[in-house]
């Protein structure tokens, strides 16, 4: 039986009223044995849009519906979590570690509100998590304050510790290339800071003058947010300027601001379902890798996915491919012993919907093996 776990005496973190850019960790118990499906994630995701709807319901639509990009990331837990034959599980009374940050000055101001009324338990379907302390990972700040900092002048560090990729005319692009990994920043910077700069020209400027000095990096295929799979990469990267830098004291002030953005806003896309956790360091001696049971689910729908889009080859279209990665992931995910109830609500589709198409996924399987 699990030891019964004391209700902590929890510190609020507090930050001054101008902050723009918070990053929160919260340190988590598992309150018993419990499995967790491997896009658990997406449980994480949609329990903190209920947090801060339960605040302000209208910024909490725009973070879930809004095209623009998004003002929070979570990552996953960090922490002893045993992958066992089909099932990733938390143990009782493990220590997890869980990270949430802010990168809008509406968010930051609701999270504050939010601290204050923080729930005992975040209520991640069968596994109930105890919150036991919340503190600021990383300092308050502004983006003013992370453009007029001291300039460093040398080579930057960056660890992506969970698999990051960007999204390139519809496919994933798993390489950090300097131009990319930086554009994926000033994304966010010009979305959220007040002081917009000119996409392209500051590109090409990074383009022709930051370089790669050297690199350990990874491929790896996982399965994240609603849907589907990712290609992206982990591992470390050192970024340099080139001795021969056309002289730009205004982009260069930029990069150095985007480097101590990147620990915020996270890398590349899905950020908000744990894709993309970047650190400000080399992380020499540490790894840390998704569970290989999202590896499993990925390589699973990726099998699914083509075996159905062959079948459905003479329909073709892009609505074909599609049905045939929904049927998939639905029939994958059913395989790993998730509920349709489950999968149906983190696909957001009806539950009828979702029973048809495992129904039609596992007849078009039989078929197949005839």
């Amino acid at each position: 039986m699990p030891r019964v776990i004391a209700k902590p005496k929890r510190k609020t973190p507090i930050w001054s009223k101008k902050t723009e850019i918070v990053s929160l960790a919260f340190d988590l118990i598992a309150s018993k044995d419990a499995i967790l499906y491997p896009q658990y994630t997406t449980g994480l995701h949609a329990w903190f849009l209920d947090q801060v709807r339960s605040i302000d319901p209208d910024l909490s639509a725009y973070l879930h519906d809004g095209q623009s990009e998004k003002a929070f990331t979570i990552s996953n837990l960090e922490g002893n979590l045993i992958v066992s034959g089909q099932h990733l599980h938390a143990i009782a009374n493990q220590s997890y570690r869980w990270y949430v940050t802010g990168l809008s000055k509406e968010l930051v101001q609701c999270l504050e509100i939010w601290l204050k009324q923080l729930p005992s338990t975040i209520a991640l379907r069968h596994c109930p998590l105890v919150i036991q302390n919340c503190e600021l990972a990383l300092p308050a700040t502004t983006y003013r304050e992370l453009y007029n900092a001291e300039l460093i002048n040398q080579t930057i560090k960056l660890s992506f510790v969970t698999p990051t990729s960007f999204r390139r005319r519809s496919h994933h692009f798993p390489l950090p290339v300097p131009s990319t990994v930086f554009q994926s920043y000033l994304r966010r910077w010009n979305n959220f800071s007040g002081m917009e700069f000119d996409s392209t020209e500051f590109s090409d400027w990074v383009e022709n003058n930051v370089t790669i000095n050297r690199h350990r990096i990874a491929s790896e295929k996982v399965a994240a947010g609603k849907r589907g799979m990712v290609t992206g990469f982990t591992g470390m990267v050192e970024f340099g300027l080139s001795s021969k830098r056309e002289p730009n004291p205004e982009f260069e002030k930029l990069y150095y601001a985007l480097y101590r953005l990147a620990p915020y806003c996270g890398t590349g896309h899905k950020t908000t379902f744990g894709l993309g956790q970047t650190r400000a360091c080399w992380i020499e001696e540490e790894t840390i890798e998704a569970p290989s049971l999202q590896t499993i689910l990925a390589q699973r729908i990726e099998e699914l996915t083509e075996k159905f889009r062959i079948q459905r080859k003479r329909t073709g279209g892009e609505r074909a491919d599609l049905i045939a990665e929904k049927w998939a992931t639905i029939l994958a995910r059913r395989e790993l012993g998730e509920s349709i109830i489950a999968i149906a609500e983190d696909l957001e589709i009806p539950y009828e919907t979702a029973k048809s198409y495992l129904k039609l996924a596992r007849r078009a399987i039989n078929v197949g093996a005839g």
